[in-house]
């Protein structure tokens, strides 16, 4: 990116209570990138913007040489585009067996823990009535209140019912939580030694598992009240990622695969625990064309609506790894061996 490009400011449509707008904005801080966001809805485009081909949050708008913007979601390919167009502070470890685990633990933020998200802010009763008027007021601070009673009930209901397509049900429900609770203390114990995932400065891992945390265990009652009562330095971590612009990041802070396999040994084994398989199945129904499917994760039943995009998560996992050398891919099959994640480098 041309030099004035770089030093112009992104524009970022998003919302508070969208744990991706969060990442992203964490990030943008954290690398010293130029920004203006925008609260708003993935509904409403903002005037004078391109509209992105799918409407989610965040929104990025990209500066283009012609003085217009390019749209893009998906804060997955947003972080790998900043990566590719600005210089310093970067995401992704240089080491190519630690960027992939970075990868793997970014992956396991967005798509399984996204579940638990879900699924706390709408299945108890205490956390529906906390999360409507929420979601409200993150919009608009001036709607009325006989105006947020209403938009409250339609936004709960329309969630609700949508609980199903992202896993939560009565079936995977223990699932879930269970494994949020496993993972809250794993995090805890995680960060103490270096203050990161990825080691003594973030990776795209951290601000993943971020964003998902700025909801789980900050906002909504149940799963905040787990955090804090069971991972206080955890609960400190979230709102320390907030603003990192003050970090000094060196070439040495992260983690090498020495220290990966003692310190990650734990996160890998939930993700590989719960994650893998789900993703191994759902990509099962997706090449079948199945709607929907019926497996076992953790022990228990789970059943859900089969989702396209997780199918190929897992294929871009794959490929990751097969992208790796020889001696990479050993190194990377060394640290996850035991912990269910060696599946990713299977020829299945």
């Amino acid at each position: 990116m041309s030099e004035d490009l770089a030093s112009s400011r992104l524009h970022v449509l998003g919302a508070a209570g969208s744990p991706y707008t969060r990442k992203v904005i964490a990030a943008l801080r954290y690398r010293h990138i130029p920004y203006a966001l925008h609260w708003g809805s993935h509904r409403s485009p903002m005037p004078g913007f391109p509209e992105a081909k799918v409407k989610l949050l965040p929104t990025v708008y990209f500066p283009q040489a012609d003085g217009g913007y390019e749209a893009q979601v998906d804060s997955t390919p947003i972080l790998a585009r900043l990566e590719r167009d600005y210089e310093g502070r970067g995401l992704v470890p240089t080491d190519p067996v630690m960027a992939f685990l970075d990868h793997l633990i970014e992956d396991f933020a967005d798509e399984w823990l996204t579940k638990a998200m879900f699924h706390y802010r709408w299945a108890r009763q205490a956390d529906i009535a906390h999360a409507g008027p929420q979601l409200v007021f993150w919009h608009d601070t001036t709607t009325s209140d006989a105006d947020a009673k209403a938009a409250s009930d339609f936004i709960s209901k329309r969630q609700i019912d949508r609980l199903y397509v992202v896993g939560s049900n009565e079936v995977t429900a223990a699932t879930i939580e269970h494994s949020y609770e496993r993972l809250v203390g794993v995090l805890e114990a995680l960060i103490q030694p270096a203050g990161f995932v990825m080691g003594a400065r973030p990776g795209t891992a951290d601000f993943g598992l971020y964003g998902q945390l700025t909801q789980l265990g900050v906002v909504d009652p149940t799963p905040a009240a787990i955090c804090a009562e069971t991972a206080p330095r955890l609960r400190a971590w979230i709102d320390r990622m907030e603003d990192l612009s003050g970090l000094d990041p060196q070439d040495g802070d992260w983690l090498t695969r020495d220290q990966a396999q003692a310190r990650l040994a734990p996160l890998l084994a939930e993700i590989g625990r719960v994650y893998v398989p789900f993703l191994y199945a759902n990509a099962q129904a997706a090449q079948a064309g199945e709607a929907s499917f019926e497996t076992i994760i953790d022990g228990r039943a789970w059943t859900q609506p089969t989702f396209a995009y997780q199918a190929k998560c897992l294929v871009w996992l794959k490929d990751h790894a097969k992208s790796l050398s020889v001696s990479d891919g050993a190194a990377c099959r060394a640290i996850l061996a035991g912990t269910g994640c060696e599946a990713l480098f299977e020829t299945n």
